[in-house]
Protein backbone atom coordinates (compact mmCIF):
# COMPACT_ATOMS: atom_id res chain seq x y z
CA UNK A 1 0.00 0.00 0.00
CA UNK A 2 0.98 3.55 -0.56
CA UNK A 3 1.43 6.14 2.12
CA UNK A 4 2.52 9.41 1.89
CA UNK A 5 3.94 10.99 5.48
CA UNK A 6 4.02 14.69 6.62
CA UNK A 7 7.60 15.46 7.94
CA UNK A 8 8.05 17.22 11.08
CA UNK A 9 11.38 19.71 11.57
CA UNK A 10 13.01 18.59 8.29
CA UNK A 11 13.73 20.26 5.12
CA UNK A 12 11.57 17.99 2.93
CA UNK A 13 8.05 18.45 3.56
CA UNK A 14 6.60 14.92 2.77
CA UNK A 15 8.14 10.93 2.27
CA UNK A 16 5.87 8.78 -0.23
CA UNK A 17 6.68 4.93 0.26
CA UNK A 18 5.31 1.70 -0.70
CA UNK A 19 4.48 -0.72 2.52
CA UNK A 20 3.94 -4.81 1.83
CA UNK A 21 3.59 -6.43 4.83
CA UNK A 22 6.73 -5.00 6.72
CA UNK A 23 8.74 -4.38 3.82
CA UNK A 24 9.40 -0.85 2.39
CA UNK A 25 9.55 0.13 -1.29
CA UNK A 26 10.44 3.08 -3.53
CA UNK A 27 11.03 5.86 -1.67
CA UNK A 28 10.60 9.27 -2.27
CA UNK A 29 11.69 12.45 -0.16
CA UNK A 30 9.48 15.36 -1.63
CA UNK A 31 9.08 19.11 -1.49
CA UNK A 32 12.69 20.05 -0.60
CA UNK A 33 15.80 18.28 1.21
CA UNK A 34 19.55 17.66 -0.01
CA UNK A 35 19.74 15.64 -2.90
CA UNK A 36 22.42 13.48 -2.24
CA UNK A 37 20.55 11.98 1.46
CA UNK A 38 17.40 12.45 -0.81
CA UNK A 39 18.71 9.74 -3.14
CA UNK A 40 21.34 7.62 -1.12
CA UNK A 41 18.59 6.75 1.73
CA UNK A 42 16.20 5.54 -0.22
CA UNK A 43 18.62 3.37 -2.30
CA UNK A 44 19.87 2.17 0.84
CA UNK A 45 16.61 0.98 3.15
CA UNK A 46 14.52 -0.56 -0.56
CA UNK A 47 13.35 -4.23 0.15
CA UNK A 48 14.47 -3.71 4.15
CA UNK A 49 11.60 -3.96 6.82
CA UNK A 50 10.02 -1.79 8.93
CA UNK A 51 12.26 -2.67 12.35
CA UNK A 52 15.71 -2.78 9.92
CA UNK A 53 15.30 1.08 9.49
CA UNK A 54 13.93 2.20 12.93
CA UNK A 55 17.08 -0.12 14.35
CA UNK A 56 19.40 1.67 11.90
CA UNK A 57 18.01 5.50 11.28
CA UNK A 58 15.49 6.01 14.24
CA UNK A 59 17.48 8.67 16.84
CA UNK A 60 19.62 9.94 14.46
CA UNK A 61 19.87 13.82 14.27
CA UNK A 62 20.71 16.68 12.01
CA UNK A 63 22.13 19.77 13.74
CA UNK A 64 19.60 21.00 16.24
CA UNK A 65 16.63 19.96 14.71
CA UNK A 66 16.13 16.90 16.91
CA UNK A 67 15.27 14.92 13.98
CA UNK A 68 16.24 14.01 10.51
CA UNK A 69 15.23 12.67 6.95
CA UNK A 70 16.21 9.54 7.79
CA UNK A 71 14.39 9.74 11.48
CA UNK A 72 11.40 10.80 10.11
CA UNK A 73 11.44 7.68 7.60
CA UNK A 74 11.55 5.15 10.47
CA UNK A 75 9.28 7.12 12.32
CA UNK A 76 6.75 7.44 8.70
CA UNK A 77 7.97 3.87 8.27
CA UNK A 78 6.38 2.75 11.73
CA UNK A 79 3.16 4.47 11.41
CA UNK A 80 2.31 2.74 8.59
CA UNK A 81 2.73 -0.56 9.79
CA UNK A 82 0.78 0.33 12.49
CA UNK A 83 -2.27 1.50 10.62
CA UNK A 84 -2.18 -1.85 8.27
CA UNK A 85 -2.34 -3.76 11.61
CA UNK A 86 -5.02 -2.16 12.54
CA UNK A 87 -6.94 -2.65 9.37
CA UNK A 88 -6.54 -6.45 9.66
CA UNK A 89 -9.47 -8.28 10.86
CA UNK A 90 -8.88 -10.01 13.92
Amino acid sequence: MKYTYQTTNTCPKKIEFELNGDVVSKVKFLEGGCPGNLQAVPRLVEGMKVNEIQEKLGGILCGRRGTSCADQLAKAVEEALEKEKECIPK
